[in-house]
């Protein structure tokens, strides 16, 4: 059940920070390949869940994961690996080309350009949009990169996900192929293109991006050779003063797939789940941060909320809500995440709504606690 499975999600999102993808130009780095990494255990505590609660929580190996860098020339490469205690999987690998100072282009299996440059989220946990299919996403296909002065332009073209529609061992959110809750899904993601633009302020003590992104697609159903279409368009804000943090963003999408059993909702999985949406939505998130620099690191104290509203026929669909209240901590070569999760019909954060966006079952906030530990090297 998806319970079980939760820790295993959690190891996908554990190292989101330490283990971010290749910068947009690699100028400057020297010739060679650089091999890093981490190792992680995760403690979890549901409140929710009586078993939890009897043992005081769990405490288990988390993930390990092997992240590759390497520039000759003008020529790179990126990759990153990760292994579970029961599965493992690659986040991206992909090839790239210094065209010039401001261009780069990426081949393969790279980040897709929507929304928020890096996360829409400072927690472990991610942000409500990770579980739509909107924060870092990685698919196949070629993306180039400008950045002169303060602005940064991104366009992509994403033939397919990394993996097949019906595999629901993979990192990032997409659609899937497969029966849930006996609802038959036939859905695979193709020819995908995405756009983002943003420009940085800078100011006393910070800075200031503003951007907007567009992402365009199509939905080919794999039974009956039909194509549907999907769309998603976000505006974002992610603003530093001092020491202070403030991310916000809105989202609308539509997940229109062909010959639908039941056009109000989609199935999409993700690190060895599966689980449905509502097809069509909006998606608002509000993060505020504030970080302590000490002698022998630095902590970072944050809250993450994010709400989605579905935009279905079905009146019965009830809004989703999640609020991540944390700390990371970084001292050396460890960083650790100590946060408190409330969720409210919400997949992974509540004990009897696996979905997002569809008929809650229940009225309740429910509650967890997760801490997980890191090296990474």
């Amino acid at each position: 059940m998806m319970k079980k499975t939760t820790q295993f999600m959690l190891s996908a999102v554990a190292t989101m920070i330490a283990l971010s993808g290749t910068s947009a130009f690699a100028e400057e780095q020297a010739d060679g390949i650089n091999i890093g990494g981490a190792v992680r255990v995760n403690y979890g505590y549901k409140d929710y869940n009586e078993a939890s609660k009897d043992k005081g929580g769990d405490l288990t190996f988390d993930m390990a994961a092997l992240k590759f860098n390497g520039k000759k020339g003008d020529w790179g490469l990126a990759a990153e690996y990760r292994f579970t205690s029961d599965t493992n999987y690659i986040k991206y690998g992909y090839a790239f080309y210094d065209i010039d100072p401001n261009w780069q282009l990426q081949f393969g299996i790279n980040k897709v350009p929507f929304g928020n440059a890096e996360f829409i989220s400072n927690s472990f946990w991610f942000g409500l949009p990770y579980y739509l299919g909107f924060e870092d996403d990685h698919d196949v296909g070629v993306k180039a990169t400008f950045e002169k002065d303060a602005w940064h332009t991104d366009l992509a073209f994403y033939k397919n996900p990394e993996y097949g529609p019906s595999e629901n061992k993979r990192y990032a959110t997409d659609l899937y192929t497969g029966t849930i809750n006996g609802t038959e899904y036939n859905n695979e993601e193709t020819n995908q293109v995405n756009v983002r633009q943003s420009y940085t302020f800078e100011h006393n003590s910070g800075f200031t991006t503003l951007g907007g992104s567009a992402q365009f697609g199509q939905i080919y159903n794999s039974k009956t050779g039909n194509n549907g279409d999907r769309y998603a368009v976000a505006v974002h804000l992610d603003s530093s003063f001092n020491d202070w943090n403030l991310q916000l963003q809105a989202l609308q999408y539509e997940y229109d797939a062909a010959d639908a059993e039941d056009p109000n909702k989609i199935g999409v999985s993700v690190v060895s789940w599966q689980y449905e949406i509502a097809s069509k939505g909006q998606s608002y998130s509000a993060n505020i941060a504030k970080t302590f620099n000490t002698d022998w690191g630095s902590v970072k104290c944050y809250n993450d909320f994010g709400l989605m509203t579905p935009d279905v026929d079905d009146d019965d669909y009830d809004n989703s809500l999640q609020n991540v209240t944390g700390c990371a901590i970084a001292a050396g070569p460890t960083y650790t995440m100590v946060d408190f999760i409330m969720g409210k019909n919400m997949t992974f954060s509540t004990a009897n709504n696996d979905h997002v966006g569809l008929p809650e079952m229940g009225d309740d906030w429910d509650k967890r606690v997760n801490i997980n530990f890191g090296y990474y090297f």
